[in-house]
């Protein structure tokens, strides 16, 4: 007889007699019967012990002690459902935010339990056939695609589909059409990833304006499918457009910022989470390496790149790396005479420096 692996950390063997008769506890990530239960709610369970680590990793460290109103049935009995849904609410942000942080890390295991729970209480306070449901099965769908499961990802985003269909708000539209022509991507169908590519772009230009940064997501991933195809004067004219958006929006932030420049917390804009600049900055960064290292390289938009990759990372506050894409956009520039960006670079170059040097408080 094979010995029972000896249980440690959070976790203890569930044990059948303190189950109500005929009651059958799953597992917290894939419903198969569970074995183990956390030892600090006592109201999640596991079917065995990587699974239970996997969750605490992802989420269930976080959410722990909040599951225990929202789980425990006498609480449930005596409060009734609706004093247990601002709890869900809560749980539910949590979990969201959990998730899109690690997927920003490119942690996608880590990502769906997290990931799995706000699916699984969205259902509950919103219903499955909401709008409020689509953001959480793309969410699930882009945690499953960093893992190359396209099955879970068709099915998902299937779902989303259809509650899209029945509704009139262009956002969900247009993120939705980028999850789809990303799934097309991956398994090949180039045609197919282009049409949604395009859907996306006029949803979110609908949405948010022509000029928003919104739609550079497509316009970005549109010119990656024409590069795979080999469209190299479309995907470097698409790259072109997200850069001079880019560049745009960047500028009339770099301009506010330096205008406060006694307030050294002032960063983006607040309406961009940490998962969007990081999304903005790998889209820069790809676009910058793209052209380094094609054949016949523009230096007039490497300079463009590199120049919001430096108001980028001093918006965020890195005056070295702000330095670096800051170098690398003035040699670019500096290879064309008399270019627009020269002296644009050039003083933001002068503006990390000084405030490199002026004295902090408190030091000697």
């Amino acid at each position: 007889m094979q010995a029972r692996p000896r249980i440690t950390g959070t976790a203890s063997e569930v044990l059948p007699l303190a189950l109500p008769k005929g009651k059958k506890q799953l597992c917290e990530l894939c419903q198969g019967v569970a074995r183990l239960q956390c030892t600090k709610c006592r109201v999640t369970f596991y079917c065995n012990a990587e699974h239970q680590q996997d969750d605490w990793v992802g989420i269930h460290e976080r959410i722990c002690q909040l599951l225990v109103p929202i789980r425990t049935r006498k609480v449930l009995q005596q409060a009734g459902f609706n004093e247990t849904q601002p709890n869900k609410v809560e749980l539910i942000e949590i979990c969201m935010s959990v998730a899109q942080s690690k997927l920003s890390e490119g942690k996608h295991r880590e990502a769906l339990p997290a990931a799995q729970c706000c699916l699984r209480y969205s259902k509950d306070v919103h219903g499955p056939k909401t709008v409020q449901m689509v953001p959480v099965y793309l969410l699930l769908a882009e945690a499953n695609m960093g893992l190359a499961d396209l099955a879970q990802v068709t099915e998902l985003l299937a779902q989303a589909e259809w509650v899209v269909v029945k509704s009139p708000e262009h956002s969900v539209h247009h993120r939705l059409h980028r999850s789809l022509g990303r799934l097309h991507a991956a398994t090949g169908n180039l045609e197919a990833a282009l049409f949604n590519f395009a859907n996306d772009i006029y949803f979110a230009s609908e949405e948010y304006g022509l000029d928003s940064t919104a739609a550079c997501g497509g316009y970005f991933l549109m010119a990656g499918v024409f590069a795979k195809q080999g469209k190299m004067p479309l995907a470097r004219s698409l790259y072109s457009k997200v850069a001079q958006t880019w560049h745009g929006h960047l500028t009339k932030l770099l301009e506010t910022r330096a205008q406060n420049v006694q307030d050294p917390d002032r960063v983006l804009e607040p309406s961009y989470d940490e998962a969007q600049r990081v999304e903005v900055r790998d889209l820069l960064k790809s676009m910058l390496e793209f052209e380094q290292n094609y054949s016949r390289t523009d230096s007039a938009q490497v300079a463009l790149v590199a120049h919001c990759l430096a108001m980028l990372w001093f918006l965020r506050g890195d005056s070295l790396k702000a330095l670096g894409f800051g170098s690398t956009a003035l040699q670019a520039s500096q290879l064309i005479p008399n270019h627009d960006l020269t002296e644009p670079i050039q003083g933001l170059l002068l503006l990390v420096q000084s405030l490199q040097t002026e004295p902090h408080a408190g030091s000697d």
